[in-house]
């Protein structure tokens, strides 16, 4: 299925989607370099708690631990998103495994067959 064609079936409301909160979450940390973001901060929280800013020090060393965890925990949402929006992030998506479509069309509970 392609960009437009997924697009195009999930306005219509006629695909079935998982995503893997896992891998989106992997694939969101890479996008957006968590880990090179998070260090530079905590080291910032660091040296102000050293220098006697201790409360503020700890509050923006809580903030470089708390705002990955954060963005990890809502990285389906912003996966589907950008899915929806770049053929690039849904062609990587696709292909690592994070986004898994199938189709109602296909499925017998959806056309009205009971089985």
């Amino acid at each position: 299925m392609t960009h437009a064609e997924f697009v195009a079936a999930y306005t219509r409301g006629e695909i079935k989607f998982e995503i893997d909160p896992q891998g989106a979450a992997r694939l969101l940390s890479r996008q957006l370099l968590l880990p090179f973001v998070a260090m530079p901060v905590a080291g910032a929280g660091v040296a102000l708690a050293l220098v006697g800013w201790i409360y503020t020090g700890l509050a923006v060393i809580a903030a470089a631990i708390v705002v990955p965890r954060l963005i990890k925990r809502s990285a389906p949402h912003f996966v589907l998103t950008q899915a929806l929006q770049d053929a690039a992030v849904y062609d990587e998506t696709m292909k690592t495994g994070v986004l898994r479509i199938t189709s109602l069309t296909d499925d017998p509970r959806s056309a009205g067959v009971e089985s």
